[in-house]
């Protein structure tokens, strides 16, 4: 197992620094962590403490848990699409931790329900041409190109198809709503 200097990589809270405009004083003063102590983590010198991980957190406005994650994860990620058929909808699907992105396609007089496909998560159906329905128990929602809708994906839904459509579908996990 690697070391955490070669898996947690604290120089993002350099980035975020600069990029909200602050110097280390100015983030010392806001989370209680000396100077030295900032100018040391920025450049992976020391280990954080949780306390000092949630102070530090604060500043930025996320959680401990975010920044953590930042620091996990600092690289980029590149996945390659997969491709697949649902009933009468085209797919192509990338899925990252917490968040699944499609782009689907489906012909005029086309209905999907797939409540087997859904977690605890939210739903983002955001129309980019055609025209579509979108039903839910106790309410129905007509997109137009442009549109969006945001709803929990846990209700059944369905969609309808009304002309020839291009979609973009987002799942977002409930732990990670931004």
């Amino acid at each position: 197992m690697a070391s955490n200097e070669t898996t947690l990589d604290f120089s993002i809270v350099r980035d975020m620094r600069k990029r909200a405009g602050m110097t280390l004083e100015d983030v010392s003063k806001l989370c209680g962590i000396t100077i030295a102590g900032l100018s040391k983590l920025e450049r992976n010198q020391n280990m954080i403490e949780l306390d000092t991980l949630y102070r530090l957190a604060r500043v930025f406005g996320l959680s401990a848990t975010d920044l953590l994650n930042l620091a996990e994860s600092c690289s980029a990620t590149k996945k390659d699409k997969d491709s697949y058929s649902s009933g009468p909808f085209h797919f192509d699907h990338i899925g990252f931790k917490g968040i699944d992105c499609f782009t689907a396609t489906a012909k005029v007089g086309a209905k999907l329900s797939k409540p087997e496909a859904h977690g605890d998560e939210f739903e983002i159906c955001w129309l980019k041409s055609g025209k579509l329905q979108i039903n839910l128990p106790r309410e129905k929602h007509l997109l137009e190109p442009g549109q969006a809708l945001k709803f929990d994906a846990a209700l059944e839904h369905t969609y309808e198809i009304l002309e020839d459509s291009e979609i973009t579908i987002i799942h977002l996990e409930k732990s990670h709503r931004f």
